[in-house]
């Protein structure tokens, strides 16, 4: 009899956590928070120490077609950054570990890294360590980070509750339309090398797919203003999908409403040029690394005429379900797509 084969893509990227994180128990004190949020958190004296690590491989996440070392290094960063802002925390360290194919020479390793440095300066982060090795097929980045902040600013996926304002920073959908026009812009090129790439007017949104910045600016905001959210976290996924793990871990329900999504005029025409409708760019488009969080109703007026921070909804009950509210006033289901890892 032939042994049972499940295959990964049956449960996807968060089945696939949820079922290796079941075998899990933290035996340490000092383990306050474990699997299931964007960093794990650690006891460490009178605060706490954040911890998050993202993988990164060519091919899968990054295509060196079009993007270029420097900008591979700094994303590697960032998007680790990213996890340590959606805790309410502040970076400060990072390890950085390598896997490298014979192509690669000392000179691109340095363009790698060029990118690597210009993130720690931008954030304020410490390069302490890592590791290098050989790599049979592409470039692999692993990057670690540490975080810290005292234990009563620590924000987690979990404390959203009815009436909260869903908050949303920046604008949504860029980067899943800037990888569209790169890997348009590749196929033309792969097509005929005489092509020049036509990037020109497409700059917002290529950026954002290839040089996208963690948010640390709108956590300092937070602090500085009085306001800590109720629960956070950030959009690498796809805003659909981040809502629906707030709502999972608060054991709430959401409606937002499809005036108020923020999405900048380029990401719009540029998504209408490529035949795809904007707002599902904004609900699924991942890589944004932008902030979803709610706040109570009381710090509303604190953040109200915030330039960069848009309240796209509110928190319901659980049972009230997830919603979007269109321009016509139809209230239709949310659905999170987001990205497929498998």
């Amino acid at each position: 009899m032939s042994e049972k084969r499940t295959e990964i893509s049956e449960i996807g990227e968060f089945g696939l956590i949820d079922h290796l994180n079941k075998k899990v128990s933290l035996k340490n004190p000092s383990s306050i928070k474990g699997i299931g949020d964007d960093a794990a958190v650690i006891e460490a004296g009178d605060h706490v120490k954040v911890v998050t690590t993202d993988l990164l491989l060519e091919g899968v996440h990054f295509d060196l077609a079009y993007a270029p070392l420097p900008h591979v290094g700094f994303k590697a960063v960032a998007v680790n950054v990213s996890d340590v802002a959606a805790m309410n925390a502040i970076p400060k360290q990072i390890t950085v570990s390598i896997a490298l194919s014979n192509r690669f020479s000392v000179e691109a390793v340095d363009a790698l890294y060029a990118g690597i440095h210009a993130a720690c300066e931008h954030y304020g982060v410490d390069l302490v360590g890592g590791d290098t090795t050989a790599s049979r097929g592409g470039l692999v980045i692993s990057i670690t980070a540490i975080g810290e902040a005292k234990k009563d600013q620590i924000v987690y996926r979990s404390g959203a509750k009815a009436n909260d304002i869903l908050c949303a920073t920046g604008d949504l959908g860029g980067a899943l339309v800037g990888l569209q026009i790169l890997e348009r812009e590749k196929q033309v090129f792969l097509a005929n090398p005489d092509m020049k790439p036509d990037l020109e007017k497409y700059g917002i949104v290529t950026a954002r797919q290839l040089k996208p910045d963690a948010r640390m600016d709108i956590i300092h905001e937070l602090r500085e203003l009085g306001v800590k959210p109720t629960s956070m976290m950030d959009i690498s996924d796809g805003l659909a999908s981040e809502i629906f793990h707030i709502c999972k871990a608060s054991n709430v329900g959401a409606t937002i409403y499809e005036d108020k999504l923020p999405i900048d005029k380029q990401t719009f025409d540029t998504a209408v040029e490529l035949n795809l409708d904007p707002i599902t760019c904004v609900l699924n488009g991942g890589e944004d690394y932008e902030l979803l969080f709610t706040i109570d109703q009381e710090d509303f007026k604190k953040l109200e005429k915030h330039p960069d921070i848009h309240f796209i909804g509110h928190i319901t009950k659980a049972e009230e379900g997830k919603f979007l509210v269109t321009k016509s006033g139809t209230a239709v289901q949310l659905k999170a797509q987001g990205w497929k890892h498998f």
